[in-house]
Protein backbone atom coordinates (compact mmCIF):
# COMPACT_ATOMS: atom_id res chain seq x y z
CA UNK A 1 0.00 0.00 0.00
CA UNK A 2 2.98 2.15 0.07
CA UNK A 3 3.68 2.29 3.61
CA UNK A 4 7.38 1.65 5.30
CA UNK A 5 6.81 -0.95 7.54
CA UNK A 6 9.36 -2.78 10.12
CA UNK A 7 8.80 -5.53 12.15
CA UNK A 8 10.30 -5.56 15.92
CA UNK A 9 9.99 -9.27 17.38
CA UNK A 10 11.68 -11.75 19.26
CA UNK A 11 14.89 -13.40 19.36
CA UNK A 12 14.08 -16.63 21.41
CA UNK A 13 11.50 -18.78 19.63
CA UNK A 14 10.27 -19.60 16.21
CA UNK A 15 13.83 -21.77 15.54
CA UNK A 16 14.94 -21.39 11.60
CA UNK A 17 11.62 -21.57 10.45
CA UNK A 18 11.16 -18.04 11.83
CA UNK A 19 14.60 -17.06 10.54
CA UNK A 20 13.57 -18.19 7.27
CA UNK A 21 10.50 -16.15 7.39
CA UNK A 22 11.58 -13.08 8.61
CA UNK A 23 14.69 -13.53 5.79
CA UNK A 24 12.18 -13.95 3.47
CA UNK A 25 10.37 -11.18 4.51
CA UNK A 26 13.03 -8.94 5.09
CA UNK A 27 13.02 -7.41 1.56
CA UNK A 28 9.63 -5.80 1.94
CA UNK A 29 10.36 -4.02 5.00
CA UNK A 30 11.42 -0.33 4.69
CA UNK A 31 12.04 -0.18 8.26
CA UNK A 32 14.59 -3.59 8.72
CA UNK A 33 13.89 -6.54 10.64
CA UNK A 34 14.89 -6.60 14.24
CA UNK A 35 15.10 -9.12 16.73
CA UNK A 36 15.63 -8.24 20.56
CA UNK A 37 15.37 -11.03 23.43
CA UNK A 38 12.06 -10.97 24.75
CA UNK A 39 10.67 -14.13 27.82
CA UNK A 40 7.22 -15.09 27.62
CA UNK A 41 6.35 -14.38 31.77
CA UNK A 42 7.45 -11.37 34.07
CA UNK A 43 10.88 -9.97 34.98
CA UNK A 44 13.34 -7.90 35.48
CA UNK A 45 14.47 -8.83 32.26
CA UNK A 46 11.79 -7.47 30.56
CA UNK A 47 13.02 -3.80 31.27
CA UNK A 48 16.18 -4.51 29.06
CA UNK A 49 13.88 -5.77 25.90
CA UNK A 50 11.95 -2.79 26.64
CA UNK A 51 15.05 -1.12 26.29
CA UNK A 52 15.90 -2.60 23.03
CA UNK A 53 12.33 -1.78 21.58
CA UNK A 54 12.70 1.83 22.25
CA UNK A 55 15.69 2.46 21.27
CA UNK A 56 15.45 0.60 18.12
CA UNK A 57 12.31 2.62 17.06
CA UNK A 58 14.31 5.76 18.28
CA UNK A 59 16.60 4.84 15.92
CA UNK A 60 14.23 4.52 12.62
CA UNK A 61 13.02 7.89 13.18
CA UNK A 62 9.96 9.40 13.50
CA UNK A 63 7.36 6.08 13.29
CA UNK A 64 4.17 7.03 13.00
CA UNK A 65 2.63 3.84 14.73
CA UNK A 66 4.06 0.96 16.93
CA UNK A 67 1.61 -1.49 16.76
CA UNK A 68 2.19 -4.55 19.89
CA UNK A 69 1.18 -8.04 19.23
CA UNK A 70 0.50 -9.92 22.11
CA UNK A 71 0.98 -9.15 26.23
CA UNK A 72 4.51 -8.53 25.69
CA UNK A 73 4.75 -6.70 22.37
CA UNK A 74 1.71 -4.40 24.02
CA UNK A 75 3.90 -3.20 26.33
CA UNK A 76 6.60 -2.78 24.81
CA UNK A 77 5.19 -0.56 22.26
CA UNK A 78 2.52 1.25 24.77
CA UNK A 79 5.63 1.81 26.50
CA UNK A 80 7.89 3.42 24.41
CA UNK A 81 5.49 5.31 22.48
CA UNK A 82 4.68 7.05 25.90
CA UNK A 83 8.26 8.11 26.26
CA UNK A 84 8.42 9.20 22.78
CA UNK A 85 5.45 11.54 23.47
CA UNK A 86 6.87 12.58 26.28
CA UNK A 87 9.93 13.46 24.31
CA UNK A 88 7.54 15.48 21.71
CA UNK A 89 8.16 12.82 19.14
CA UNK A 90 5.73 11.00 17.22
CA UNK A 91 4.93 7.56 17.84
CA UNK A 92 1.01 6.47 18.37
CA UNK A 93 0.54 2.69 20.67
CA UNK A 94 -1.81 0.13 18.39
CA UNK A 95 -2.14 -3.28 20.76
CA UNK A 96 -3.80 -6.18 19.70
CA UNK A 97 -3.77 -8.91 21.89
CA UNK A 98 -3.57 -12.23 21.05
CA UNK A 99 -5.53 -14.53 24.05
CA UNK A 100 -2.28 -14.59 26.40
CA UNK A 101 -3.32 -12.77 29.58
CA UNK A 102 -7.04 -12.71 28.50
CA UNK A 103 -6.96 -16.47 29.27
CA UNK A 104 -6.08 -16.39 33.03
CA UNK A 105 -8.62 -16.08 35.61
CA UNK A 106 -9.24 -13.28 37.40
CA UNK A 107 -9.15 -14.76 40.90
CA UNK A 108 -5.88 -16.19 40.46
CA UNK A 109 -2.54 -14.71 41.65
CA UNK A 110 -1.03 -14.63 37.24
CA UNK A 111 -4.58 -13.24 36.82
CA UNK A 112 -4.38 -10.52 39.14
CA UNK A 113 -1.02 -9.63 38.10
CA UNK A 114 -1.38 -9.97 34.32
CA UNK A 115 -4.69 -8.14 33.89
CA UNK A 116 -3.58 -5.41 36.90
CA UNK A 117 -0.87 -4.81 34.24
CA UNK A 118 -3.65 -4.40 31.49
CA UNK A 119 -5.34 -1.92 33.11
CA UNK A 120 -2.54 -0.23 33.97
CA UNK A 121 -1.45 0.05 30.24
CA UNK A 122 -4.98 0.73 29.03
CA UNK A 123 -4.86 4.50 28.74
CA UNK A 124 -1.35 4.29 27.21
CA UNK A 125 -3.15 3.41 24.02
CA UNK A 126 -4.08 5.08 21.45
CA UNK A 127 -5.96 2.05 19.52
CA UNK A 128 -6.60 -1.14 20.13
CA UNK A 129 -7.45 -4.01 17.36
CA UNK A 130 -9.11 -7.15 18.49
CA UNK A 131 -9.08 -10.42 16.07
CA UNK A 132 -12.50 -11.64 17.26
CA UNK A 133 -15.83 -9.74 19.06
CA UNK A 134 -14.68 -12.75 21.79
CA UNK A 135 -11.50 -10.90 22.39
CA UNK A 136 -12.90 -7.79 23.03
CA UNK A 137 -15.93 -9.04 24.95
CA UNK A 138 -12.98 -10.95 26.81
CA UNK A 139 -11.17 -7.89 27.45
CA UNK A 140 -14.18 -5.85 28.45
CA UNK A 141 -15.06 -8.74 31.15
CA UNK A 142 -11.53 -9.06 32.39
CA UNK A 143 -10.10 -5.94 32.25
CA UNK A 144 -12.72 -2.83 31.96
CA UNK A 145 -13.93 -0.54 29.30
CA UNK A 146 -11.62 0.20 26.48
CA UNK A 147 -10.01 3.26 26.62
CA UNK A 148 -9.38 4.39 23.12
CA UNK A 149 -10.64 3.57 19.55
CA UNK A 150 -10.81 0.19 19.33
CA UNK A 151 -12.10 -2.15 16.29
CA UNK A 152 -12.22 -5.49 15.57
CA UNK A 153 -10.23 -7.22 12.48
CA UNK A 154 -10.66 -10.79 11.57
CA UNK A 155 -7.80 -12.20 10.85
CA UNK A 156 -6.98 -13.09 6.74
CA UNK A 157 -5.74 -15.46 4.47
CA UNK A 158 -3.74 -14.79 1.33
CA UNK A 159 -5.36 -16.10 -2.51
CA UNK A 160 -2.70 -18.62 -2.18
CA UNK A 161 -3.48 -19.90 0.54
CA UNK A 162 -6.76 -21.55 -1.02
CA UNK A 163 -6.26 -24.79 -3.16
CA UNK A 164 -6.72 -28.55 -2.40
CA UNK A 165 -4.10 -30.68 -1.11
CA UNK A 166 -3.21 -34.17 -1.89
CA UNK A 167 -2.88 -36.93 1.10
CA UNK A 168 0.52 -38.50 1.64
CA UNK A 169 0.21 -42.09 1.12
CA UNK A 170 0.60 -42.65 4.90
CA UNK A 171 -1.91 -39.94 5.93
CA UNK A 172 -3.30 -40.95 9.08
CA UNK A 173 -6.80 -40.72 9.94
CA UNK A 174 -6.49 -37.89 12.30
CA UNK A 175 -4.07 -35.05 12.38
CA UNK A 176 -3.26 -32.37 15.38
CA UNK A 177 -1.38 -29.25 14.22
CA UNK A 178 -0.12 -26.84 16.81
CA UNK A 179 1.98 -25.59 20.11
CA UNK A 180 1.77 -28.83 22.22
CA UNK A 181 0.65 -27.65 25.69
CA UNK A 182 -2.01 -28.65 27.72
CA UNK A 183 -4.43 -25.34 26.86
CA UNK A 184 -4.63 -27.08 23.00
CA UNK A 185 -6.37 -30.13 24.45
CA UNK A 186 -3.47 -32.83 23.17
CA UNK A 187 -4.34 -35.00 26.07
CA UNK A 188 -8.12 -34.81 25.11
CA UNK A 189 -7.18 -35.98 21.37
CA UNK A 190 -4.94 -38.79 22.37
CA UNK A 191 -7.85 -39.67 25.44
CA UNK A 192 -10.50 -40.19 22.24
CA UNK A 193 -8.20 -41.82 20.17
CA UNK A 194 -7.57 -43.89 22.62
CA UNK A 195 -11.59 -45.06 23.16
CA UNK A 196 -12.01 -44.90 18.79
CA UNK A 197 -9.64 -47.43 18.66
CA UNK A 198 -11.38 -49.82 21.04
CA UNK A 199 -13.92 -50.51 18.62
CA UNK A 200 -11.90 -50.17 15.20
CA UNK A 201 -8.55 -49.04 13.70
CA UNK A 202 -7.81 -45.15 13.95
CA UNK A 203 -4.79 -43.04 13.35
CA UNK A 204 -3.13 -39.75 14.14
CA UNK A 205 -0.15 -37.11 13.64
CA UNK A 206 0.55 -34.81 16.08
CA UNK A 207 2.27 -31.97 14.13
CA UNK A 208 4.23 -29.29 16.57
CA UNK A 209 6.76 -29.12 19.57
CA UNK A 210 6.28 -27.57 23.16
CA UNK A 211 6.38 -27.93 26.72
CA UNK A 212 3.99 -30.38 27.58
CA UNK A 213 5.69 -32.81 24.52
CA UNK A 214 6.96 -35.00 26.83
CA UNK A 215 3.73 -35.13 28.91
CA UNK A 216 2.05 -36.04 25.68
CA UNK A 217 4.52 -38.84 24.49
CA UNK A 218 3.96 -40.58 27.58
CA UNK A 219 0.23 -40.49 27.62
CA UNK A 220 0.03 -41.81 24.08
CA UNK A 221 2.28 -44.45 25.59
CA UNK A 222 0.25 -45.21 28.54
CA UNK A 223 -2.75 -45.36 26.29
CA UNK A 224 -1.18 -47.95 24.20
CA UNK A 225 -1.15 -45.67 21.62
CA UNK A 226 2.79 -46.17 20.33
CA UNK A 227 2.05 -47.39 16.89
CA UNK A 228 -1.15 -45.24 16.20
CA UNK A 229 0.26 -42.26 16.99
CA UNK A 230 3.36 -40.33 15.48
CA UNK A 231 4.88 -37.42 16.83
CA UNK A 232 6.69 -35.40 13.86
CA UNK A 233 7.93 -32.20 15.29
CA UNK A 234 7.36 -29.09 14.13
CA UNK A 235 6.57 -28.34 10.21
CA UNK A 236 4.35 -25.30 8.73
CA UNK A 237 0.63 -25.99 8.32
CA UNK A 238 1.08 -26.69 4.92
CA UNK A 239 3.36 -29.38 4.83
CA UNK A 240 1.34 -30.49 8.39
CA UNK A 241 -2.09 -30.74 6.49
CA UNK A 242 -1.11 -33.44 4.11
CA UNK A 243 -0.32 -35.50 6.93
CA UNK A 244 -4.19 -36.58 7.71
CA UNK A 245 -7.38 -36.58 6.70
CA UNK A 246 -9.24 -34.88 9.73
CA UNK A 247 -7.64 -31.60 11.55
CA UNK A 248 -8.63 -32.06 15.34
CA UNK A 249 -8.31 -28.55 16.93
CA UNK A 250 -9.48 -29.80 20.45
CA UNK A 251 -8.45 -26.13 22.73
CA UNK A 252 -9.39 -25.82 25.94
CA UNK A 253 -9.33 -22.15 25.15
CA UNK A 254 -8.53 -19.89 22.00
CA UNK A 255 -8.96 -16.34 20.35
CA UNK A 256 -8.98 -16.46 16.68
CA UNK A 257 -6.61 -19.37 15.61
CA UNK A 258 -5.47 -19.28 12.51
CA UNK A 259 -5.42 -23.10 12.27
CA UNK A 260 -8.83 -22.91 11.29
CA UNK A 261 -9.12 -20.93 8.84
CA UNK A 262 -5.53 -22.04 6.77
CA UNK A 263 -7.45 -26.13 7.04
CA UNK A 264 -10.92 -24.35 5.61
CA UNK A 265 -9.02 -22.55 2.71
CA UNK A 266 -7.41 -26.04 1.65
CA UNK A 267 -11.10 -27.65 2.29
CA UNK A 268 -9.50 -30.04 4.95
CA UNK A 269 -12.40 -31.41 7.03
CA UNK A 270 -12.47 -30.00 10.65
CA UNK A 271 -13.39 -31.27 14.25
CA UNK A 272 -13.26 -27.77 16.49
CA UNK A 273 -13.95 -26.91 20.37
CA UNK A 274 -16.89 -24.17 20.87
CA UNK A 275 -13.64 -21.44 22.18
CA UNK A 276 -12.88 -17.68 21.60
CA UNK A 277 -13.78 -16.73 18.35
CA UNK A 278 -13.98 -20.44 16.62
CA UNK A 279 -17.52 -19.63 16.78
CA UNK A 280 -17.54 -16.58 15.05
CA UNK A 281 -15.18 -18.03 12.00
CA UNK A 282 -17.58 -20.88 11.37
CA UNK A 283 -21.10 -19.13 11.39
CA UNK A 284 -22.99 -20.03 8.80
CA UNK A 285 -20.98 -23.47 7.56
CA UNK A 286 -23.05 -26.11 9.18
CA UNK A 287 -19.84 -27.12 11.23
CA UNK A 288 -20.63 -29.10 14.93
CA UNK A 289 -18.62 -27.41 17.84
CA UNK A 290 -17.80 -29.48 20.84
CA UNK A 291 -17.82 -28.59 24.48
CA UNK A 292 -13.67 -28.17 25.40
CA UNK A 293 -12.39 -30.83 27.90
CA UNK A 294 -14.80 -33.49 26.42
CA UNK A 295 -13.20 -36.82 25.64
CA UNK A 296 -16.79 -38.53 25.34
CA UNK A 297 -17.63 -36.36 22.88
CA UNK A 298 -14.73 -36.12 20.95
CA UNK A 299 -14.56 -39.90 20.53
CA UNK A 300 -18.29 -39.28 18.95
CA UNK A 301 -16.97 -37.20 16.98
CA UNK A 302 -14.45 -38.73 15.48
CA UNK A 303 -16.41 -41.62 15.25
CA UNK A 304 -19.07 -39.77 12.96
CA UNK A 305 -16.15 -38.70 10.80
CA UNK A 306 -14.70 -42.17 9.91
CA UNK A 307 -18.58 -43.23 9.54
CA UNK A 308 -19.63 -40.19 6.94
CA UNK A 309 -16.39 -38.65 5.80
CA UNK A 310 -19.00 -37.39 2.49
CA UNK A 311 -20.95 -35.44 5.54
CA UNK A 312 -17.66 -33.67 6.51
CA UNK A 313 -16.20 -32.98 3.32
CA UNK A 314 -19.15 -30.97 2.26
CA UNK A 315 -19.18 -28.98 5.17
CA UNK A 316 -15.76 -28.18 4.20
CA UNK A 317 -16.82 -26.74 0.80
CA UNK A 318 -19.40 -24.66 2.02
CA UNK A 319 -16.84 -23.65 5.07
CA UNK A 320 -14.38 -22.79 2.74
CA UNK A 321 -16.24 -20.51 0.74
CA UNK A 322 -17.60 -18.30 3.68
CA UNK A 323 -13.66 -17.93 4.26
CA UNK A 324 -12.70 -16.82 1.01
CA UNK A 325 -14.95 -14.15 1.22
CA UNK A 326 -14.99 -12.97 4.72
CA UNK A 327 -11.35 -14.01 6.00
CA UNK A 328 -8.84 -12.12 3.46
CA UNK A 329 -5.74 -10.49 3.85
CA UNK A 330 -6.95 -7.90 1.98
CA UNK A 331 -9.68 -6.72 4.07
CA UNK A 332 -7.40 -7.21 7.33
CA UNK A 333 -5.24 -4.87 6.17
CA UNK A 334 -7.23 -2.46 4.52
CA UNK A 335 -9.40 -2.11 8.12
CA UNK A 336 -6.04 -1.85 10.20
CA UNK A 337 -4.51 0.84 8.07
CA UNK A 338 -7.97 2.48 8.36
CA UNK A 339 -7.49 2.73 12.58
CA UNK A 340 -3.72 4.16 11.60
CA UNK A 341 -5.16 7.08 9.92
CA UNK A 342 -8.33 7.76 12.41
CA UNK A 343 -5.58 7.30 15.23
CA UNK A 344 -3.17 9.97 14.02
CA UNK A 345 -5.73 12.82 13.12
CA UNK A 346 -6.76 12.56 16.50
Amino acid sequence: MGHRVGILCDSNSGGSAADSALAKIKTKCALGVHRVAMSRGVGPRDYLAYRAVRTTAQQLGNVDILHGHGAKGGAYARLAARTFKRKGLAGRAIYTPHGGALHYSPTSLKGRIYLGLERWLGPLSDGIVFESAYSQTLYEDKVGPIPCLHRVVPNGLRGEDFYDIILTDDATDFLFVGELRELKGVDVLLQALSRVRQKRPATATIVGSGPDERAFKDLAKNLGLDTSVSFSGYAPAAFAFVRGRCLVVPSRAESFPYIVLEAAARKIPIIATDVGGVPEMCQDSGMVLLPPGDVAALTERMNVFLDDTLQFMETAQTFREIVSNRYTTQKMAQAIIELYREVLIT
